[in-house]
């Protein structure tokens, strides 16, 4: 039964995540709206408003205090090290081709792995890191091309590659200590906000009359409108089922998880030719092998994180 809903709540990220990415080129093909640091901040917004219906009004989940300050900085934490990755992100595809970029992003498991062995002394089981390695070596393969290097856009690219994987772990480590357990409801509630005040100065200073930019368009069509908003509201079910595989699962494996989705999506754009889909087959059959360890021992007192 666990493993049902393991596989239920994959099921529902990747399906959550791929309605996200599919309206957001619909905005960007049919409105032009290239603004990816407001509209994730219109996602945040979402997700702060939609988690404090679903807990204070709808009872979904019981309401949970912060219980300390230091409860609270690493909230806080988490919701900057999530602005850090989403910022440092969209800078580097400024210096950087995607394919090249996505590449560097491929490595996202080995840092999740790093910070989890530093943070926790916990470690994963050794098959785990063996299936790490042609889920990587694919990405970067099926990347291919000469990428243009930039010293500052490879920097900020690292930067948010690390930014990412720290996110993951301390998201792991919010949802399962027991002195500072918050259900993934909670944890939500409290890091949109912060990262909503992270990410509008940044908005606005990097993306200058975006404000007005996305008024005028919703004047001029009323679906502009309808669609940011159901784009926004999606992705607050994207970010719930997130926290929920990182808690029924492991931080790693949502990492590997995100870098064959990512990579499924550029290679589709970027790639025409067959060997891009054999170096997928290769992280496919991977990712595959592992979900079925993952679910084979996870009801066996086996620990994943």
């Amino acid at each position: 039964m666990r493993s049902l809903f393991t596989i239920g709540l994959i099921a529902s990220w990747y399906a959550s995540n791929i309605g996200v990415l599919l309206l957001n080129k619909f905005l960007l093909s049919n409105y032009g709206f290239k603004y990816p640091i407001f509209l994730t901040l219109c996602h945040m917004m979402a997700c702060s408003l939609l988690s404090y219906i679903a807990i204070e009004w709808l009872k979904i989940a019981p309401m949970q205090r912060v219980k300390s300050r230091l409860q609270m900085m690493k909230i806080s934490a988490l919701g900057f090290i999530f602005c850090l990755s989403v910022v440092g992100g969209n800078i580097s595809l400024r210096y950087l081709p995607v394919s090249f970029n996505q590449a560097v992003g491929a490595t996202t498991p080995f840092f999740t792995a790093v910070f989890a062995v530093v943070m926790t002394s916990k470690r994963e089981g050794w098959i785990t890191y063996v299936t790490l390695v042609p889920v990587v070596a694919g990405v970067i393969i099926a990347s291919g091309g000469e990428p243009l290097f930039h010293l500052f856009g490879f920097m900020m690219c690292i930067g948010a590659t690390a930014a990412r994987a720290l996110k993951s772990v301390l998201q792991g480590l919010l949802l399962s200590s027991e002195g500072e357990k918050l259900n993934s409801m909670n944890l939500l509630m409290y890091m949109a906000p912060v990262a909503v005040m992270a990410l509008f100065p940044a908005a606005l200073y990097m993306e200058k009359g975006v404000v007005g930019i996305t008024i005028a368009l919703a004047r001029d069509d009323w679906k502009f409108l309808i669609y940011l908003l159901f784009n926004s509201a999606l992705a607050y079910f994207v970010n719930l089922a997130n926290f929920l595989v990182t808690k029924h699962t492991s931080p790693l494996t949502l990492q590997v998880k995100k870098t064959i989705t990512r990579e499924y999506g550029v290679g589709k754009r970027e790639r025409g030719g067959g060997r891009s889909y054999i170096d997928l087959d290769i992280q496919k059959s991977s990712i595959n092998y592992r979900d079925a360890w993952i679910l084979t021992h996870s009801g066996r007192g086996y620990s994943l994180y």
